[in-house]
């Protein structure tokens, strides 16, 4: 397995917890939400951005030591996001982003410490789901041919075993920052690619929180639900 540190934390120093990781989520999501009203001119119903669902898929290349000190791990996971445009940000679009992903699987080893460290080179899967309420993305270059973006989100991961300590905890709290760039195809559908940190935590709750951070490389189906109209009208006379 490829890992690389850039250790800024260890087992016995200081490392940032998933609060502090979402604090800034939430900070960012609450700062943009209000873009909507700043936005110059309301698109016309015609040319509004639909919303989008993503049928996504991705596995880790790796971890880094930024938020913790777990390594020896990989995360593959598959799922759903939905984006409904919200507003305006200078050049970019504001969409909110919310995600559901029933499969997450860790693999690592089979037995481990409650320092996390590997005692065995014997390898095993937990299976886990990961439900994200809170998320945003900022997308340029809205109706071209490719949308550069930059994407974050928080949620809820819960995992069968305890994750990543004997001491970890089954609930974990996940955090996810990066960038990608989305490619029209033929008809309503768009092509993503992209990299995330992905970091998982128990944000403290448990007696030990190794925390993990994973390079995700993924790609996502866009599909743009058909808008529903309402079934009556409002009629002036």
């Amino acid at each position: 397995m490829l890992t690389r540190s850039v250790s800024l934390a260890s087992p016995d120093s200081f490392h940032w917890s998933f609060p502090q990781c979402s604090a800034l989520i939430l900070a960012i999501f609450f700062l943009f939400s209000g873009l909507k009203a700043r936005a110059q001119t309301e698109p016309t119903e015609a040319a509004a951005p639909k919303s989008e669902i993503n049928i996504v898929s991705g596995s880790s290349v790796g971890s880094i030591h930024l938020f913790g000190y777990a390594d020896n791990r990989e995360i593959s996971l598959f799922g759903v996001r939905y984006f409904r445009p919200m507003g305006h940000f200078i050049a970019s679009r504001f969409d909110y982003v919310t995600e559901v992903l029933p499969v997450v699987l860790l693999r690592g080893p089979s037995k481990y410490g409650a320092d996390s460290r590997t005692l065995t080179s014997e390898r095993t899967v937990s299976y886990g789901a990961d439900i994200t309420p809170i998320g945003a993305r900022l997308l340029w270059r809205s109706g071209k041919l490719w949308k550069p973006y930059l994407l974050g989100d928080g949620g809820l991961l819960y995992f069968k075993q305890r994750a990543l300590s004997t001491r970890g905890t089954h609930l974990n709290f996940s955090a996810e920052f990066g960038a990608g760039i989305q490619f029209n195809l033929r008809s309503q559908n768009q092509l993503s690619i992209g990299y995330s940190l992905y970091h998982f935590s128990n944000g403290d709750t448990g007696a030990r929180n190794p925390a993990l951070d994973s390079n995700l490389i993924y790609t996502a189906i866009t599909f743009n639900p058909p808008r529903i109209a309402l079934p009556f009208h409002s009629h002036r006379r």
